[in-house]
């Protein structure tokens, strides 16, 4: 550890007051690893990232063309007085995966355009197709190897690897309803059903007999026709009324399209871009494997050309491991042996791109990343997986004099992935750059050489600097949340663990590394499922426990009941495969609900308070005022989302966008309204002295005062109060939380919800982003659920939550092809003591209390 007369040179803060920094200024070493601190939501990001990368990329723009800085995302110009010292900074924050599948391990780190490359150059090209070096006529080049180019697809299933396709069976599910009971359920609800039902009628079509008894030429023709018809639609006659107005030639209500039932489905999967949407047409089509390509993406062409004996994508397929050990001896050049007819360039093209791609593979291997593969898409990855991947290509960019600013690097990390994390910031460190991390793990903070702890609370109640200096420092320092946890053993709870009440028993699971795998899981009680990054720790609870047993519970509209849909799951759907088996006391719940840390909502529209609902009370008490009942205002009258009470000017956003053409666009308070998002006359309306507007701008732990005395409102502040977030604003855009900060709301959201029978809460490393005295609270409204009569199984990393588990399930040993068993189970303290458990010696060393 470094002291302070050690550092080169110190980067210095002056006056930032971006959110909630209160005029803030500090100084921090260069060429050092320097660790910001503090609750959740204390301001260390907007510091860390707000004012210093912020400030760093602005000098930088300053140097390019206008042209060039608008390829740029920038972040804009933070609000700081001045910021000397500081290099040119690169930025790793955290990013759970890209929109879709078709972004993948080998694009993230760059070594798909290698590979490419290494396949056009210096492939092996058969007959028929002319491999003369360099540039043959119809030599394939990189572009070519790319199932996500024109040049590269598949032709029959457009680089999918899989062809879709609809049946009569797949879209009517029960033959003995009619048409009018929605015998045809692939097809639209609402308008779309019934313009389909009337055209139907017009056209001669009984609808209410059964599906079964209609002829099939008839049936064919409604499912699987091309044709587009427009016929007369006249809507709530009877068959035979309808009959008769087509033969006396009345005027129809209006002029409807029909389109077939396939039709409609194919066109929506291919067309649409609601991931819900998505979700319901797909249950009514059949997945298979692309009888061209064989379920590897590319054209024939491409197929055919090798290296090593593979093609492309089973080259793509193998462990980063694997294609190490396979590529080593060409770029030592021991493998030219086996080419010695070889055109010279071709010879040079090969050891020079194999040597490029066993350099870079190697950085992954040390990151401990060699059983991902080249091919696996980015959704399936944890963020700490994604996180590495990005880390190890500036490991290989070997930049000098730089700062780096990271995000969480250690979250998604099993504590033993996290020593490998501290080898690479060590390296970079090394290296002669500058590191600057924000970070909650303990491990990670008692590394750093310097520590700036933010706080000493959230929100309003952060903002400021606690202590700046060498760790050790911090100990005696009043008001740090840190010092408590990082010096001082966190007392754990000595209540004994629960006793299940049933079991679920999952088996046949097989997917990814998961291999036919069986296991139980109790309920009733609070489970956390560990093990290292890539055991197959979410593969079995988030995807097939989840999926099995939303089947069986008859939740069509996926697993999730809460959140919207992420756009990235409908394009990572597994191929059609055994399903598992799900058996036990299954009947005894009642539904599935999953917490994650996807965003609450999309645009600035979507708030904490629209979210919880507890926006709908407010409302009708505005609503109930004398003034309002006077006016005829309703309830949607205090609604920014709809006409008539928002602002016209700005449409109830509260801000409009000010282009700066080559700057970054900025946003200013609405002229209008003046960023209250109402119009002056609904703002005349009062409660208790407050307008809507006035209710919006407050934190929950103000509105929990003002709101004491209307219990729908109050249950809802309270709970939100529970779970940490007193600081938030009630109307504070979505689009500004955090990953914890989201899915805690969405845990208040079903913490203030009445019984509704046992339910199975599933979260997928719930302590990302939390400080561990956020850790602790959320702990105890887990443990609320559990007590209320649910049950809880988390996916976790974090030894402070596990160890106040009542059941510990550990997968691995390892990762990749080295995991997918379940390696030990029981309580904590009896999964501490599993011999081949990588978990089990930082669970022993957490029931035994942290600290120095």
């Amino acid at each position: 550890m470094s002291t302070p007369a050690e550092f080169s040179g110190f980067v210095r803060v002056r006056g930032a007051r971006e959110h909630n920094l209160k005029d803030l200024s500090v100084q921090v070493p260069r060429d050092a690893l320097v660790v910001f601190t503090g609750v959740s939501g204390s301001g260390k990001s907007s510091l860390a990232f707000g004012t210093l990368y912020a400030e760093a990329q602005r000098r930088y723009l300053e140097s390019v063309s206008p042209y060039a800085r608008r390829l740029f995302n920038q972040v804009g110009a933070p609000d700081v007085d001045a910021v000397e010292g500081l290099p040119p900074a690169v930025a790793l924050q955290q990013q759970r995966g890209a929109p879709t599948a078709r972004s993948s391990v080998g694009s993230v780190t760059t070594l798909s355009n290698l590979v490419r490359m290494l396949y056009s150059r210096a492939g092996t090209y058969p007959p028929g197709l002319d491999g003369t070096y360099p540039n043959g006529p119809d030599i394939i080049y990189a572009e070519g190897f790319s199932p996500n180019t024109p040049e590269g697809a598949c032709p029959e299933c457009h680089g999918q690897g899989v062809v879709y396709e609809v049946t009569e069976a797949s879209m009517v599910p029960d033959p003995s309803l009619t048409i009018r009971e929605r015998a045809v359920a692939a097809w639209p609800q609402a308008w779309g059903g019934q313009n389909q039902r009337d055209i139907l009628v017009t056209r001669g079509v009984d609808v209410d007999v059964p599906w079964r008894d209609l002829p099939e030429p008839t049936r064919d023709w409604i499912l699987f026709t091309d044709e587009q018809p427009v016929e007369p639609v006249y809507r709530g006659r009877s068959f035979e009324e309808t009959r008769q107005a087509v033969e006396r030639g009345d005027e129809p209500n209006y002029m409807g399209t029909f389109s077939s039932a396939r039709r409609h489905v194919m066109h929506t999967f291919a067309n649409t871009e609601s991931a819900a949407m998505r979700r319901r047409v797909q249950a009514y089509m059949i997945a298979a494997e692309c009888p061209l390509c064989h379920g590897k993406r590319l054209r024939p062409e491409s197929l055919a050309v090798t290296f090593a004996g593979l093609d492309v994508a089973d080259f793509s397929r193998l462990p980063l491991k694997e294609v190490a050990a396979l590529l080593r001896p060409y770029a030592s050049g021991q493998g030219s042996g086996k080419h010695a007819q070889d055109h010279p360039a071709q010879a040079l093209a090969r050891q020079r791109l194999t040597e490029d791609l066993v350099a870079r593979l190697d950085v992954l291997l040390d990151l401990g990343l060699g059983y991902l593969q080249l091919e696996r898409s980015t959704p399936t990855l944890s963020p700490g997986e994604l996180q590495r991947l990005r880390l190890a290509t500036q490991l290989y960019s070997n930049l000098f004099g730089v700062v780096y600013v990271l995000d969480e690097p250690s979250a998604g990390l099993h504590p033993a992935d996290t020593e490998a994390l501290l080898a690479a910031l060590a390296s970079l460190k090394a290296a002669g750059n500058s590191l600057f991390v924000v970070e909650h793990d303990l491990d990670v903070i008692r590394q750093a050489d310097w520590l700036v702890d933010v706080g000493p609370g959230a929100g309003e109640q952060g903002g400021e600097v606690l202590y700046s200096g060498p760790p050790e420092g911090l100990r005696n320092v009043e008001g740090s949340q840190t010092a408590g946890y990082l010096f001082r053993a966190a007392p754990h709870e000595k209540r004994p663990p629960r006793a299940p009440s049933g079991w679920l028993e999952l088996s046949g699971v097989t997917r990814h590394n998961l291999r036919d795998l069986s296991v139980s899981f109790p309920l009733g009680v609070l489970t956390c499922v560990t093990g290292v990054s890539g055991s197959g720790k979410s593969t079995l609870v988030s995807q097939v426990l989840a999926e099995t047993l939303a089947a069986r519970l008859g939740q069509s509209g996926g697993p999730s009941e809460t959140g919207p849909a992420d756009e990235g799951d409908l394009e990572d759907a597994q191929p059609p495969g055994a399903a598992a088996s799900l058996e036990g006391d299954v009947g005894s719940l009642s539904r599935l609900v999953q917490v994650d840390q996807k965003p609450i909502g999309r645009t600035p529209r979507s708030n904490m308070a629209t979210y919880t609902g507890l926006f709908d009370p407010v409302r009708k008490l505005f609503a109930a005022t004398p003034l309002a009942r006077e006016r005829g205002y309703k309830p949607g009258r205090f609604s920014f989302n709809v006409k008539g009470g928002r602002c016209p000017h700005c449409q109830g956003e509260g801000w409009v966008m000010v282009e700066l053409l080559f700057l970054p666009s900025v946003y200013a308070p609405c002229p209008v309204c003046h960023g209250s998002r109402y119009n002056a006359e609904t703002l005349e309306v009062r409660y208790r002295g407050q307008t809507i507007a006035d209710v919006l701008a407050m934190t929950v732990d103000d509105a929990w005062d003002f709101f004491r005395d209307d219990a729908p409102v109050f249950r809802s502040l309270d709970t939100l109060r529970e779970v940490g977030l007193g600081y938030l604003r009630l109307g504070q855009p979505a689009t500004e939380l955090s990953g914890g900060e989201a899915q805690r709301v969405k845990l208040a959201t079903e913490l203030q919800r009445a019984g509704r029978g046992h339910t199975l809460y599933v979260l997928d490393e719930p302590t990302t982003g939390l400080h561990p005295a956020d850790v602790e609270r959320l702990a105890a409204q887990l443990a609320r659920l559990v007590d209320a009569g649910h049950t809880v199984l988390t996916v976790e990393h974090d030894m402070q939550l596990v160890v106040g588990s009542d059941w510990v399930i550990d997968v691995g040993p390892g990762a990749g092809d080295e995991g997918g068993r379940v390696v030990a189970q029981g309580t904590p303290r009896e999964v501490a003591q599993a011999p081949v458990s990588q978990t089990a010696p930082y669970l022993a060393q957490a029931l035994g209390g942290a600290g120095s």
